[in-house]
């Protein structure tokens, strides 16, 4: 049996809005969620939308402005230092998260995934509600 076109069919790409950064994902994707945490709030001006995704199935293609803020003792954030573009939540502890979330607003094409659950909802802001019936952690 002929396997060769199995990568193809989990093949994904994106990039950050001025394309000085660019990524393929050569797999599956993961779970997607909603963060409304104060830091992922300030990060993006909003909320973030995610998916997870292994990090053996993600790679940088281009990284010219790829830069990563330690936002806390648990996880790091990439994003592009050219335009801003929130691109990347990634947990330090790789012996537990073998996974990094991409912005689902980076990705070029459709992903055919969708939202599964909205986290760390007790801090979402003030202007907005959630009422398309996903599950909400308060954190």
């Amino acid at each position: 049996m002929d396997f060769s076109n199995l990568v193809d069919l989990f093949m994904y790409k994106g990039s950050c809005l001025c394309g000085a950064v660019k990524f393929n994902i050569s797999g599956e994707l993961g779970k997607a969620d909603a963060c409304h945490c104060k830091q992922c709030r300030k990060w993006t001006g909003h909320f973030f939308p995610s998916v997870e995704v292994n990090r053996d199935f993600l790679q940088i293609e281009i990284n010219d402005a790829l830069k990563w803020h330690q936002s806390s003792e648990k996880a790091r954030r990439g994003f592009c230092s050219k335009c801003g573009s929130s691109l990347f939540f990634d947990p330090l502890d790789q012996t537990k998260h073998n996974w990094t979330a991409v912005a689902l607003g980076a990705f070029d094409e459709p992903t055919q995934i969708k939202l599964s659950l909205h986290i760390f909802v007790s801090e979402k802001g003030d202007y907005y509600e959630l009422n398309d019936g996903l599950p909400q952690n308060q954190h």
